[in-house]
Formats: C-alpha cells, sequence, structure tokens
C-alpha cells in the first residue's frame, strides 16, 4: 500500500456538481472536460505551476455514492485572482493512498480503477480526492494516471 502525506495546495478550475447516483458522473465528468478544453478555459488560469491537469473530487455530501463537487484544473502558488466563471480551491494537507490507473483512457481505465477503490476496503475520509494527468497520461491510449485517495 502506497500511504503518504501530501502538503496542502491550490487548483484553480472549472467545476461541476454530480453524483455516482444513476450514472450522472459518467454524463457530467466528460462533459466537464469536453467543456475545459473546448470552451477555452485551459487559457484563463494564469500562473499555472505547470500543464499537470488535477480532477478534484470534493465537498462529499457523505460518501462517494452521494453528491460532490468534480474541479478539474491546475496547480497554482495562490487563490488571489480565480476568474469568472472558475472556482479556486485549496487541497488541505492530508494523508493519501495512492493508486495508479493503466490502461486506454477512453475505454475508461480510470473509470475501472475507481470501481476497484469503490469496492476496496479502505478508510476513507472523503475530503478531496484527486486524479494527476501529466507526462505519463501523455498518450491516452497507454496513460498512467495517478489518484489519490484521502485516508483516516
Amino acid at each position: 500500500m502506497d500511504t503518504q502525506i501530501i502538503k496542502s495546495f491550490y487548483v484553480i478550475g472549472l467545476a461541476v456538481r454530480t453524483t455516482n447516483e444513476n450514472g450522472q458522473a459518467a454524463k457530467d465528468i466528460p462533459a466537464l472536460w469536453s467543456r475545459f478544453y473546448g470552451e477555452g478555459w485551459t487559457a484563463k488560469i494564469s500562473g499555472k505551476k505547470d500543464e499537470t491537469v488535477y480532477c478534484l473530487y470534493t465537498d462529499y455530501e457523505l460518501d462517494h455514492t452521494k453528491p460532490y463537487t468534480t474541479v478539474l484544473g491546475y496547480k497554482v502558488d495562490t487563490l488571489d485572482d480565480v476568474p469568472d466563471g472558475l472556482t479556486g480551491l485549496k487541497v488541505e494537507t492530508a494523508t493519501y493512498q495512492k493508486f495508479t490507473a493503466k490502461g486506454n483512457l477512453m475505454q475508461g481505465a480510470v473509470y475501472n480503477e475507481w470501481l476497484n477503490i469503490w469496492q476496496a476496503p479502505i478508510n476513507r475520509s472523503f475530503t478531496t480526492d484527486f486524479e494527476v494527468y501529466d507526462q505519463k497520461s501523455g498518450n491516452p491510449e497507454a496513460a498512467e494516471v495517478d489518484i489519490f485517495i484521502a485516508v483516516k
């Protein structure tokens, strides 16, 4: 088990409130990705630390079976300049268990790893979980995406 403490950081991105109930997130999250790139939101985020994209899951109503917020964006130094239409979020210092999704992103590699996470006996805190899309995920047909799950 790969458990680590990750220090707090800031992300600015595009957000959607969704739920896994009735397959809603399977519609909302791909639509969020389409909007993020298709509507030019990436260019509106200034002060990006790099080109790594973070997909955050936060503001859980209870757990992964109830509504939560997904934020797709970039790590930044400060939340002083959050453009209209975007959300700024501080991810607090916490202990995380790391998982890695491997495979074709278009064939559900990340979603399939989440199915494993939901079934695993993890003592989750349901604060903020996140996926990291960096150079390892550059080839969508043979990608690696690290998934960090906040644990107690």
